[in-house]
């Protein structure tokens, strides 16, 4: 069986939003589905880092073209715990065969108070049988909400979607394509809506910042995500993290 994640700091304000009070009702709950960060990353490039074992104990290694390090990579190298549930999770969607075993053992392990899903905290859709599950689920709980953000573009193409511009593959999935992967080029053919992360709030621009998932789980245009999570010592992003920090952490904003 797979296993949810609980809602973080994060995915818990969620229940602030008025649009997304339908999806709770009735003491449903926000879930995440998390796979191992980087191995499960095909699109990965800016943020890829993999923690791999090595004589029993966790290493994590940064990608030839990471500028940032994934914020997951740098929790499972840490903590025991998630780094064992992702695994966990990545090799049993792994071992599944076709999309139908996709989605019967997603089904069979969904909590039955899940109210919104966060496909990956932790990870990406890695194979087309398992995003075509994914859509498969959304279709069969249409008063279920699921979002994603996501760097496998090509398996995108494969679909026909509601309204990419504003996040919408349906009424109830929203996906947003996050920039600084390998298929950055198919954004603008799909005219899907994008989360850039970037290192100063002032590079924001005119589009908002989601400090909340506020902007991932709901309609809309594309927006920008700040600079978060343990970045190696001495780095760009090492020292944009401690200005971000001085100026109001990514959580309080």
């Amino acid at each position: 069986m797979l296993k949810f994640s609980s809602e973080n700091a994060k995915t818990k304000r969620l229940r602030l939003i008025p649009s997304l009070q339908r999806y709770l009702a009735s003491k449903r709950k926000v879930y995440s589905l998390d796979l191992l960060a980087g191995w499960s990353c095909p699109g990965a490039k800016d943020c890829l880092a993999k923690v791999s074992m090595y004589n029993g104990k966790r290493q994590l290694k940064d990608g030839p073209n990471t500028q940032f390090r994934c914020f997951a990579a740098s929790l499972e190298v840490v903590y025991p715990p998630v780094y064992n549930s992702h695994k966990h999770n990545f090799d049993i969607v792994r071992s599944m065969r076709g999309w139908k075993q996709c989605r019967d053992i997603i089904l069979a392990s969904m909590p039955k108070n899940l109210g919104i899903l966060r496909w990956h905290v932790s990870g990406d859709f890695f194979k087309l049988a398992y995003f075509q599950a994914a859509i498969e689920i959304a279709d069969m709980f249409p008063d279920r909400l699921f979002y994603a953000y996501t760097k496998s573009l090509p398996f995108l193409q494969r679909f026909d979607a509601l309204d990419l511009s504003r996040g919408l593959l349906r009424p109830n999935f929203l996906v947003t394509a996050s920039r600084g992967g390998k298929y950055d080029h198919l954004i603008e053919p799909l005219g899907i809506r994008e989360a850039k992360v970037i290192f100063k709030k002032r590079d924001a621009g005119k589009l908002p910042i989601d400090h909340d998932d506020s902007h991932a789980a709901t309609s809309g245009g594309s927006f920008n995500l700040l600079l978060h999570g343990v970045q190696p010592a001495g780095t760009p992003a090492s020292k944009a993290l401690v200005q971000l920090r001085g100026e109001g952490s990514y959580n309080r904003g």
